[in-house]
């Protein structure tokens, strides 16, 4: 069963409240945990990175209890724990998937805008990847529309249009597949996010090589 491989948005029916703002504290565990999540993804071995990522998301629970209403932070946990299913595989994944979407979904509720409206990103991510009922909550008409709704609060975003973009090529829509992915190789840089970027434009790179592949 093919779960999630990193990222990560709800029903667009979910209201959203004032945004929490970070404390002081709060802004350097986020930036912790987004560093340590790049580390892991994109440079530990394999088979290292389900211990790794195990050990961060039990960071990011502390992160989050210490402050429930920021979704800058609910949107870093439940990235974490689909990045750890992806890691961890099988249907052994599936709790973590659902605590992920949970998580999420939460912080369309608090903010959806937060983090350039990332939660809409990472649910639409786990849409797509998770399985179908009746093992999992998969929907790709869902995914699609969570997407959609990423890119039109953060048009030019590497992640939204990285992962619209392997949306896009699985459901063999090439042409429209390579703009999405050709416009995120040209995302701006996220500032402390350097190893996130060049890693994300690894993943770019190699999905594009298989689109050609599948394409002769």
């Amino acid at each position: 069963m093919k779960l999630i491989r990193t990222i990560a948005c709800t029903l667009l029916c979910l209201t959203s409240l004032p945004s929490f703002a970070l404390s002081e504290q709060g802004q350097t565990q986020l930036q912790t945990l987004q560093a340590r999540w790049a580390e892991i993804n994109y440079q530990l071995p394999k088979e290292q990175r389900e211990k790794a990522f195990a050990s961060l998301s039990e960071d990011a629970q502390k992160a989050v209890a210490a402050e429930p209403d920021a979704a800058e932070l609910q949107i870093w946990q439940g990235i974490i724990l689909s990045t750890y299913a992806g890691a961890k595989g099988g249907l052994g994944a599936l709790g973590l998937v659902k605590e992920a979407k949970a998580s999420l979904e939460h912080a369309l509720t608090l903010d959806a805008q937060a983090l350039s409206g990332s939660a809409y990103t990472s649910l639409g991510s786990l849409y797509y990847q998770v399985p179908g009922w009746p093992v999992g909550f998969g929907d790709d008409e869902k995914a699609e529309a969570l997407l959609q709704k990423a890119l039109s609060i953060n048009p030019d975003g590497i992640d939204p249009n990285y992962f619209y973009g392997d949306y896009l090529a699985r459901s063999k829509r090439f042409d429209e597949a390579n703009a999405a992915l050709e416009k995120a190789l040209q995302a701006p840089p996220r500032p402390g996010r350097q190893l996130a970027d060049e890693g994300r434009k690894q993943d770019i790179n190699a999905l594009l090589k298989s689109i050609s592949a599948q394409r002769q």
